[in-house]
């Protein structure tokens, strides 16, 4: 029997979600993911002290600009070892504001062309807030492919698959643990509030013909990977990676494109504020998600403050 990470690529693209070469080179993932936190951890790194000091050197002080010299040095660095593509995110503070999250992503964007990485290995990751949504759309229409990150509720995913944007990220292990919080009680198999809500957007959109690919991500164990074998792509932790190559047990496919979803819909900024209103879990973990990473962010710029 094959090991359950072999399974899996069968029928799922598998990324990597961290910023270290070395697990990304041994599990051979497609593609890598990362954000702010992976970028604050790859920063502690050795192999990174060098990057760091070039990211600062000729930024003036600008910390602003030094941080996505940094991100992009890293995913030039992840791209020797991947043959597909990496995600690098914008400033979380910018999350509320279309025009700096334009500014910002096309700066990403001119900093990889400069390195002579092509905009076709590059997804730029961006909260998937009414703005971050508004200024993907824009971005895909100028030919910058986007990965919306921060995904939580229906809401998110129907606004994001009309916005036309390449890539959502939904955060299985997020939901689950406000679930697990608010309940009082463990969420194991088909039951995890977290599959439930990849597995509802998955389907929705196959049924839809929408090519906005779904991506599970924020996993906390096996159990929520293997629900969602099918699934477009999957960004996995090397903890968990390495667990499904240590796993010679069969994987069943869960999700597959000729499953039923429902109608189509159509959701303008008031509906959309709404039903993210209404949805409790979302609203929290959205917000918090905004907060951690723009915490991070200040931690990183503190960083390179010191060299």
């Amino acid at each position: 029997m094959t090991s359950k990470l072999d399974q899996l690529k069968a029928v799922t693209t598998v990324v990597a979600d961290t910023g270290d070469i070395d697990a990304i080179a041994r599990l051979k993932p497609v593609d890598a993911t990362t954000n702010p936190s992976l970028l604050l951890k790859a920063a502690a790194l050795p192999r990174y002290a060098r990057l760091l000091q070039e990211a600062v050197a000729g930024c003036d002080g600008d910390l602003g600009l030094a941080c996505d010299r940094f991100g992009v040095a890293v995913g030039q660095e992840i791209l020797k070892v991947i043959p597909g593509r990496i995600s690098t995110e914008v400033d979380a503070r910018l999350s509320f504001d279309s025009r700096a999250t334009l500014q910002r992503a096309e700066r990403l964007i001119g900093l990889y062309e400069q390195a002579g990485i092509g905009r076709e290995r590059v997804l730029i990751k961006i909260a998937a807030t009414w703005e971050g949504i508004r200024a993907a759309e824009q971005l895909e229409k100028a030919g910058i492919q986007t990965n919306l990150t921060l995904l939580f509720s229906f809401a998110q995913a129907v606004a994001c698959a009309d916005a036309g944007v390449y890539l959502i990220s939904p955060f299985v292990g997020r939901i689950y643990d406000w679930y697990r919080k608010a309940e009082g009680r463990d969420f194991t198999g088909a039951e995890d509030p977290g599959v439930r809500s990849v597995t509802r957007i998955y389907r929705y959109y196959k049924a839809n013909g929408y090519p906005t690919v779904v991506m599970g991500a924020s996993f906390r164990n096996l159990g929520q990977i293997e629900q969602l074998a099918g699934c477009d792509r999957l960004t996995i932790s090397p903890e968990l990676l390495q667990q499904l190559t240590e796993d010679q047990g069969p994987l069943e496919r869960r999700l597959a494109p000729n499953q039923p979803g429902e109608a189509r819909q159509t959701l303008d900024e008031a509906a959309f504020r709404w039903q993210l209103n209404e949805d409790a879990m979302a609203t929290e973990k959205l917000a918090e998600g905004i907060r951690l990473f723009a915490r991070d962010q200040e931690r990183l710029e503190a960083l390179l403050a010191k060299l």
